[in-house]
């Protein structure tokens, strides 16, 4: 009898604990107050269930709390949390309700006095986020609580995600306070992130190596996929995205590993001869993280969201894992690559491990991404600078034994040296003629017209240019050689070489075989005006020419298509090449015998 009444005593003694502890006496001089352990929750039976069906519950199918948060894990069904706030104080008393964790889809609020339904809002990042009680990255619910009055708070949470409720009771100016510091941490995460993808960017396109593009991919990924967790893209980037607010983060955390993968690969120079076991790790990985970033645009985020936390610790173990057997080997950039990386999975690690309810969400686990990142962010554009100053210097260095050894011979062999450097500079010039050179026309060939124009088009596009291209076809050749011969038909092209090779006489200028009967002729620096009278020069010197076949005196005409622009992009050559091309044509089916410019067409 004695055991039985001490054990009834504690349970009453348990009961009236948790009653007290679930109340908030809200004192005048309380300022905030994290809700956590003043909460019960209730797993619904159904979706359907209404804060009518919820308030005839019985208190026993509530489950007090007792933490400082609230976090059911992944699961789809609905959690109702209830809370009661007592307001002791003469005056009303105007708060704010912070729920701190906006991915959640479906967030109902029901705000009861003396049983009467006061206030209620839906919101939830399903919703846009114009829709939103107040505009804010969280979910924030004004609370207003009347003289010497109790207020009963219902909420009904819903998501795809991880379900977690952080609940913060704060007045207006506390918040404003608190909020203004979590900007400023914001703000610096981000402008750190700018600031070195900006940087990254500029010497990418100085040096033009892959590991600063594969660089940027992943600090342009990562700080969106944290923008997207902490629901600052959906309030600043896309508010009326409810779809794609949710894919967003399975997109951009993949899109950070793929790119991760590949930077690691480029940076540690790891091959599949030298590092059979790491490469093929990564290359995993870079497919994996690649499937899912294109899965993510079709399937649903619930469905992805668990393989995508699982891949990304599994890759952030063998990123890490990796750098540290190179620096083990002796690499000196894996040291700060390392470093990196252990930043990145710890702070990954305490992500996933709050995701999945094993440690609890609160300020220090819901930032430790943006910390851990924001480290590995400048260690990595520290460890590219070292890398890129490291290789410079080698560079220097091999140039300058290179040299030495080049002054110890010219010492040595003065005289042989420079007899053998003339007849080489001398073969070479002859190997680069020939290869260069059409030998039936002894004009340039195309390879060597490909390159210069290239060439060309970017230093026109550099300095604002114009670039004009003439595109020059024997009309009727092909019935020319079956009248006259093949033999007939290449003197022919050779006239026409010797008219180019009299006409275009500019030292910039180029005339070139193109193929067959087909001529190219490129003029820098030269307007459309000057292009055309060119080629009326060329149309009209073939025209003119008498062409002697045995007995026969024959007259050749061409068609010359015309092309001029001043490139605004150093892409557009294939274009430019096209549109004069089709010039070209059109002064075929015109009649041949004709200059077209494809701005008369165009």
């Amino acid at each position: 009898m004695k055991y039985r009444a001490l054990i009834t005593f504690l349970l009453l003694f348990q009961t009236m604990s948790s009653a007290l502890a679930s109340e908030v006496l809200l004192e005048p001089s309380v300022q905030r107050l994290q809700l956590g352990h003043h909460t019960y929750f209730w797993k619904a039976d159904t979706d359907t269930a209404t804060i009518e069906d919820v308030l005839k519950l019985a208190p026993e199918q509530w489950t007090f709390n007792g933490q400082s948060g609230l976090s059911f894990g992944y699961v789809e069904t609905p959690y109702w949390i209830r809370t009661s706030i007592r307001n002791p104080d003469d005056v009303s008393r105007d708060m704010l309700l912070e729920l701190s964790y906006p991915v959640l889809d479906h967030v109902e609020l029901y705000q009861i006095s003396d049983g009467e339904l006061v206030a209620d809002y839906r919101t939830g990042d399903k919703l846009h986020f114009v829709e939103r009680p107040l505009h804010h990255r969280n979910f924030l619910f004004p609370v207003r609580l009347g003289p010497h009055s109790q207020h009963d708070i219902y909420l009904r949470v819903q998501s795809t995600s991880a379900l977690q409720v952080p609940l913060t009771l704060w007045s207006q100016t506390a918040f404003d306070v608190a909020d203004q510091s979590r900007l400023l941490f914001e703000g610096m995460y981000y402008g750190i992130a700018l600031v070195m993808f900006l940087y990254n960017l500029f010497v990418y396109l100085a040096v033009s190596e892959r590991r600063f593009l594969y660089y940027i991919g992943y600090i342009a990924c990562m700080p969106l996929f944290l923008a997207s967790l902490h629901g600052l893209a959906f309030q600043y980037l896309w508010p009326g995205g409810t779809w794609w607010n949710d894919q967003s983060i399975i997109f951009f955390l993949n899109g950070t590993l793929a790119f991760g993968c590949l930077f690691t690969l480029n940076f540690l120079s790891i091959t599949q001869q030298r590092h059979p076991i790491a490469y093929r790790a990564a290359v995993v990985m870079i497919v994996l993280s690649t499937l899912l970033v294109c899965l993510s645009v079709i399937v649903p985020y619930r469905v992805l969201v668990a393989p995508t936390i699982v891949l990304a610790f599994i890759c952030c173990v063998i990123l890490f894992g990796t750098g540290v057997i190179r620096w083990w080997a002796g690499d000196p950039s894996a040291r700060l690559y390392t470093a990196a990386w252990a930043f990145m999975l710890f702070s990954g690690i305490i992500l996933a491990l709050s995701k999945f309810t094993v440690l609890p969400q609160n300020l220090f686990t819901e930032n430790a991404t943006q910390v851990g990142s924001a480290f590995a962010i400048i260690l990595f554009s520290i460890a590219l600078a070292d890398r890129l100053n490291k290789d410079k210097h080698a560079l220097f260095r091999a140039q300058k034994q290179a040299f030495d050894i080049q002054v110890e011979a010219n010492n040595l062999l003065e005289t042989r040296v420079q007899e053998r450097t003339s007849q080489l500079a001398e073969l070479n010039q002859r190997l680069l003629e020939i290869s260069a050179t059409d030998t039936l026309t002894l004009l340039k060939n195309r390879g060597y017209f490909d390159r210069a124009f290239r060439t060309s088009f970017v230093e026109a596009f550099r300095y604002g240019r114009p670039l004009s291209l003439l595109i020059i076809d024997i009309d009727h050749f092909k019935h020319f050689n079956d009248d006259h011969g093949h033999l007939v038909g290449d003197d022919c092209i050779k006239m026409m070489a010797a008219c180019l090779r009299e006409i275009v006489t500019r030292p910039q200028d180029l005339a070139a075989r193109y193929g067959g009967e087909e001529f190219v002729v490129l003029l820098p620096d030269t307007p459309l005006d000057g292009a055309v009278k060119v080629a009326e020069k060329i149309r009209e010197q073939i025209s003119q020419s008498d062409f002697r076949v045995s007995s026969k005196t024959l007259h050749v005409t061409v068609s010359v298509g015309v092309h001029t622009m001043t490139p605004t992009s150093p892409s557009e050559s294939s274009k430019f090449f096209a549109n004069a091309d089709q010039a070209l044509y059109e002064a075929k089916d015109q009649g041949r015998n004709r200059v077209v410019t494809w701005q008369e067409i165009g």
